[in-house]
């Protein structure tokens, strides 16, 4: 319970948080309001949690924000030149908001992978 943050966690939970940000589409052109509305609430949620972290985060931590941060970007590009390549292969034209949504979750699950092969235990 009470574990320090570590700027891997939140880098994690700024990739979710773009995650969420990245399924709004999907659903305003869905019609789906419930779950826009609940997807909305998760993300205030997750912003709050993740400006805790900011918060109680060491000031050494805080400096290795912005190459984790770059990581995240970069793992964000791969999962749309990934997904980008899976659905021009695989399936027909599905929709920019539907390739941006599994884009970003392709790229936060390589980022999420990343840290865990590369964080020392």
């Amino acid at each position: 319970m009470g574990a320090r943050p570590t700027p891997e966690r939140l880098s994690l939970l700024l990739g979710l948080a773009l995650l969420m940000l990245a399924t709004v589409p999907r659903y305003l052109v869905g019609g789906h309001g419930t779950r826009l509305n609940l997807i909305l609430m998760a993300l205030v949620a997750v912003l709050v949690v993740a400006s805790l972290q900011w918060r109680l985060l060491a000031a050494e931590a805080r400096a290795r924000l912005p190459r984790l941060l770059g990581r995240l970007g970069a793992c964000l590009v791969a999962g749309l030149v990934g997904m980008g390549a899976w659905h021009a292969l695989f399936t027909d034209f599905i929709g920019w908001e539907l390739l941006i949504s599994h884009a970003t979750t392709l790229g936060l699950l390589l980022h999420a992978l990343w840290l865990w092969v590369k964080v020392p235990r």
